[in-house]
């Protein structure tokens, strides 16, 4: 076997050298090239924009034969898409394409990329354009043929809405399967799906699947035939599912089901297994999502394959061609890719003898594993991209994640559990200063994820601002509340009880400061909150219920008038899907845009004016019943409209503002170091 011969499979001293002398790192891209060398930058604190800028690498996709390198990057404050010669990496990458995110009409954006092939990078490309009033989203797929440098439409004729779902990727033959709208014979069947085979040289196609009145999305399995359709209805939340052994045989519904409660995992394949109507599924059969082997035709679960005590299984890792499993996304506090295919496991292995324990994630790699794409770093330190060669054993630097950080140190950041006032055990993502190890009492930021319900955040998935405040010297604080996901069913439904939401879920953030108050840890009172999306909701939300609790808040992009939203929810993601946010038992009284008078602590409100999930009237709704109810901008609040921001923060400018006047209000409000903390602030890093 390769493994065997590789030096990463040596003693942990000859690991280390690797690590340490041998690495052959690639020529940088020009701005790194001129990046300021910043030597004092272990003892000194590093400024908080200097952790949301674009990364220099995202995305990262090797094609096949190993030879190219398809990549995300930041230029000049936006994101491109760029190909790298991985056999001539003293040349720069090539621009391929900008992915900015569309705002409005007239833009486009690209969300995604494959390599079909070895030749050709299919971008998948949103139109924003005006539909009689309307924004609506056009999806369409672009082939990049990285000889002639052209861009070839792909499926493009009579096809509607979407036209951008990839089922099946055929390298050898450089086919694919894609799942479109057709309007070939009828305007009337947008959103009824086919399915065609695409040549990707040309864009060139063939239908293998005709519409069916009740599939609103097809599956194909490893050898690229259409197995199953799906059917969503809005109205009643019945899931519908259609199956079929072979490729000539009729559709039969073998599903058609709804979940009232949200909280169960849809039994559909995440791989057929060749040769069978068995498929591999998740489900939380037994409170907990776990791997099964399931009978399409009778829908029956077998025993559990793969699980993970006391958590939900994330994913399952699949082959190149979607015929074997190789691994499995797990989650214990910490997000993992845990291989069990024997020659992938090995190189995990010889990898983190080299970066230590949870510092290597295999991003990439090439169908004969000769070639692997390697993320190392991220827990410990900041990290980059290698290229390991697992026949030389060589390991090169491609890029550094942000080139003014390189491989600097990363603020501890550690899952630790702690107890509600109500004997709750709940898990909290805790970001330590490293600047402040050891002292206690220290300030606090409280920082809900989004969501609510189902996500979470993790040691090494958390939103992207726990490392700038803790540079500064908070102790930063992210609480998987109840509802939160990965902990199974139940404790999902805990969140979705009646006095869940913008009640008990908001005592699990107070009972943070008791927790680690008792500790030592935190000052109790030196704590402010801070959160996106959902989590702006709650630390508006504990502005206006418990100004005794946070010195401050700031919320962004988050919903402040329920009955607003629940209305806007309906008639955009249907009756059923509406009632997802569980918020129907007292929609005015967690509303904090309807409870304004009275006492709030001082909270920064920032909205996004481009935000296609959270309407802007939700954050104009709040500052108008802030006035109304005698605050005073710049003293009990501050409002700020980003004109360029979206939902997801996606561009420099943005997130850097958006980082830096958090961090200004905590400044105001709660300080990081006051006199009787008996230390000081370290120099920030001059990055000019």
């Amino acid at each position: 076997m390769i493994i065997a011969k590789l030096a990463l499979r040596a003693s942990s001293a000859v690991a280390l050298a690797l690590a340490t002398t041998s690495i052959a790192v690639a020529p940088q891209a020009a701005a790194q090239e001129a990046a300021p060398q910043v030597p004092e930058l272990v003892d000194g604190r590093i400024p908080v924009a200097e952790f949301v800028k674009q990364s220099n690498m995202s995305g990262t996709r090797i094609s096949p034969d190993g030879r190219h390198l398809a990549y995300r990057t930041g230029q000049g404050g936006r994101e491109v898409l760029v190909l790298l010669d991985l056999e001539n990496l003293g040349t720069p990458p090539k621009l391929i394409l900008a992915s900015e995110e569309a705002r409005e009409a007239g833009e486009r954006t690209m969300t995604s990329f494959r390599w079909v092939g070895n030749d050709h990078v299919v971008m998948t490309v949103i139109s924003r354009e005006n539909m009689n009033g309307q924004l609506a989203d056009f999806r369409r797929l672009v082939a990049y043929d990285i000889n002639s440098g052209e861009m070839v439409q792909q499926a493009w004729r009579d096809a509607g809405f979407d036209a951008g779902q990839i089922l099946n990727i055929n390298h050898d033959n450089g086919t694919y399967l894609l799942q479109r709208d057709s309007v070939a014979t009828s305007t009337e069947r947008w959103g009824i799906p086919e399915v065609v085979e695409v040549d990707v040289s040309d864009g060139s196609y063939k239908t293998v699947q005709r519409t069916n009145p009740v599939v609103r999305g097809w599956v194909a399995d490893g050898n690229g035939m259409v197995r199953a359709g799906f059917n969503s209805d809005s109205k009643n939340g019945k899931v519908r599912m259609l199956y079929r052994s072979e490729n000539d045989a009729n559709f039969k519904t073998v599903y058609n089901e709804a979940d009232e409660t949200f909280t169960s995992t849809l039994p559909s394949p995440r791989m057929f297994i060749p040769g069978t109507d068995d498929a591999y599924v998740i489900s939380r059969e037994d409170g907990y999502d776990k791997l099964y082997r399931m009978n399409m035709n009778t829908m029956q679960l077998g025993e559990p394959i793969f699980e993970v005590e006391g958590y939900d299984l994330q994913g399952i890792i699949t082959n190149q061609d979607n015929t074997k499993v190789v691994g499995y996304y797990t989650f214990d506090g910490t997000m993992r890719r845990v291989f069990t295919d024997p020659t992938l496991k090995a190189i995990k292995g010889g990898l983190e003898e080299v970066f230590g324990q949870d510092e290597a994630v295999i991003v990439d790699y090439t169908d004969d594993f000769s070639k692997v794409i390697v993320y190392g770093g991220g827990m410990r330190r900041e990290g980059g991209y290698y290229l390991y060669d697992t026949q030389s054993g060589s390991l090169r630097l491609l890029n550094w994640t942000r080139t003014a950080l390189k491989d600097a140190p990363l603020n501890p950041v550690k899952a630790e559990w702690y107890t509600t006032s109500d004997g709750t055990r709940i898990q909290a993502i805790v970001t330590y200063p490293r600047h402040r190890m050891g002292e206690k009492n220290l300030p606090v930021v409280v920082m809900p994820h989004g969501g609510p319900f189902g996500v979470q955040s993790a040691t090494n998935s958390t939103e992207p601002w726990n490392q700038p405040l803790a540079e500064q010297g908070y102790v930063v604080i992210q609480p998987n509340y109840r509802g939160s996901g990965g902990y199974g069913r139940a404790f999902e439904e805990m969140g979705r009880e009646p006095g869940g939401y913008g009640k008990r879920m908001q005592d699990d953030l107070n009972d943070i400061l008791t927790a680690y108050g008792e500790k030592g840890v935190i000052d109790p009172n030196r704590a402010c909150i801070m959160g996106w999306s959902y989590g702006g909701y709650a630390a508006a939300r504990g502005a206006q219920r418990d100004p005794n609790v946070w010195k401050c808040a700031i919320a962004g992009a988050g919903v402040y008038d329920m009955p607003l939203m629940n209305k806007w929810d309906e008639r955009n993601l249907g009756r059923f899907n509406s009632g997802f946010q569980a918020t129907s038992e007292d929609p005015e009284g967690i509303s904090s845009a309807r409870n304004t008078d009275g006492p709030w602590a001082p909270i920064l409100i920032v909205a996004a004016k481009r935000d296609a999930r959270i309407p802007m009237e939700q954050s104009d709704t709040l500052v108008d019943n802030l006035k109304k109810s005698g605050k005073v901008e710049g003293r009990d609040f501050r409002y700020i409209v980003q004109e360029q921001g979206t939902h997801n923060l996606p561009y420099d400018d943005v997130h850097i503002q958006w980082i830096e006047e958090a961090y200004a209000w905590l400044e105001k409000y709660n300080p990081a170091y006051i006199p009787s903390d008996g230390d000081s602030a370290p120099a920030l890093v001059n990055f000019d």
